[in-house]
């Protein structure tokens, strides 16, 4: 008689990672609970898209669609909460018309926009003025302060985001142009948000953290997760730990690298850039059935 056993398949999940912290823990174990009362909340570049040096070259990871799409009929929402305006991360997610993706929300420009996979909608304000005046001012400036070769501005309407990863030092040219821009920003009412080699002007008000913590509470979230690789998602990070504190379990997921290390020290759970973060979503809808 022959073997069957080449025709068998594995179709148990993949396992999950065991959350460094107690807290951590606690914010998983209610995921897997009660998954139709959890919120999962990503950030964009860096999280779900691999950096690249030409943020418009910027896409979501092969795998991060078809992931989302089956882990979203699972949760009570899927958010991405994002710097870039709402449909830029849009087409460059590919997240409209997706099936299983009806759950999901993409908060743009740190959640003054709101797009909703459910009616393609997007919700947007009036720009800020400081943003009008500054878009204005900053190539003179940066001439002024003797930029180096390679810096370059990205309008994304609601904010101006000045970039030195093409410079040939762009570390030092980031930090060359800290104080001015700062001063720029303080003339105008607006505020200097470092990340990546890039250093954005926007209004103040506008964060993630303040994005992920209303998210959670209009749909009366009992559980959340949220996963972040730069400095503009430390105030995401704080809002779980303050949503933690208020009775919502939480998960800190830090999409690691070697440019930014602050999240790491504050994660529950690290995974390897994009990749593992897909491999992570993956994973946590093949444990919920």
């Amino acid at each position: 008689m022959g073997s069957h056993q080449e025709s068998i398949r594995d179709d148990s999940p993949r396992p999950l990672p065991t959350p460094a912290t107690a807290a951590g823990r606690e914010g998983l174990d209610a995921l897997l609970a009660r998954p139709g009362r959890a919120v999962i909340a990503l950030d964009f570049d860096g999280t779900l898209a691999p950096i690249v040096p030409d943020p418009d070259q910027a896409r979501a990871h092969p795998g991060a669609v078809p992931a989302l799409a089956a882990l979203g009929p699972k949760v009570a929402s899927i958010a991405v909460i994002t710097g870039r305006p709402a449909e830029v991360a849009v087409r460059h997610g590919g997240f409209a018309d997706v099936p299983g993706l009806d759950h999901l929300v993409v908060l743009g420009h740190y959640g003054a926009e709101r797009w909703d996979a459910a009616t393609g909608t997007l919700a947007t304000p009036a720009p800020h003025p400081g943003v009008t005046a500054v878009r204005a001012e900053l190539p003179g400036l940066l001439e002024r302060s003797g930029a180096a070769r390679g810096t370059w501005l990205e309008d994304k309407g609601h904010a101006v985001a000045v970039h030195t990863r093409r410079a040939p030092d762009p570390q030092a040219a980031f930090d060359a142009l800290r104080a001015p821009l700062a001063g720029l920003a303080s003339r105008h009412g607006l505020i200097v948000e470092p990340g990546r080699m890039v250093l954005e002007l926007r209004p103040p008000g506008m964060d993630k953290g303040a994005a992920l913590r209303s998210h959670v509470h209009s749909l009366g979230g009992e559980s959340v997760l949220f996963a972040g690789d730069d400095l503009g998602d430390l105030p995401a990070f704080a809002a779980v730990d303050t949503l933690r504190t208020e009775g919502t379990p939480g998960l800190l997921v830090c999409s690691g690298s070697d440019e930014v290390t602050e999240l790491r020290k504050r994660a529950d759970v690290e995974v390897d850039g994009p990749a593992g973060v897909v491999a992570l979503l993956s994973a946590l809808a093949g444990h919920l059935g």
